[in-house]
């Protein structure tokens, strides 16, 4: 409530709510200890396993408010949009499933920050571009084996560049 008090003041004294001076991303969207996403309020601290279904548009990138996240499911839905940066930033996660939507443009290099991660599912999208460097290995020190079916099946605009 506080969140939509203050965007409504900005608006009302002309200030962009994307570039605040005097507040940062984080009190923005991660300080009263949850996160809304999708017009549902979670946890920011116990929420370890997110499982969404029956949602559409993009994937906020204040998801990573969610640190504890261990698993990452919002897969089957009508997601566009790109893969955000910031979901590099939830380290905890062991597996990332955002397979079946139809999320577009390149695998974001953060990605490879997911040292945890024993499962990496993001086909039947429509992503593009060369896999990043980063990305590439993470599934081989990962040992993320049939990535090339839980990556590339059905993002047909998709080169590999990890061998």
């Amino acid at each position: 409530m506080k969140r939509i008090l203050f965007i409504t003041l900005l608006f009302l004294f002309g200030c962009s709510p994307t570039e605040p001076e005097d507040v940062s991303y984080y009190d923005l969207y991660c300080s009263e200890g949850y996160v809304e996403l999708w017009v549902n309020y979670y946890d920011i601290e116990t929420t370890t396993d997110l499982n969404i279904d029956d949602i559409q548009g993009m994937i906020p990138p204040h998801i990573e408010c969610l640190e504890n996240l261990t698993s990452l499911d919002l897969s089957d839905n009508q997601l566009t949009g790109e893969i955000p940066s910031s979901i590099g930033n939830l380290t905890n996660l062991t597996e990332l499933r955002l397979h079946d939507n139809n999320l577009t443009g390149q695998i974001p290099p953060s990605l490879g920050s997911l040292t945890n991660l024993g499962g990496l599912y993001l086909y039947n999208n429509q992503l593009t571009g060369e896999i990043p460097p980063e990305v590439c290995d993470l599934i081989e020190s990962n040992d993320l084996w049939n990535f090339e079916y839980e990556i590339f099946q059905g993002n047909y605009n998709l080169i590999n560049t990890c061998e």
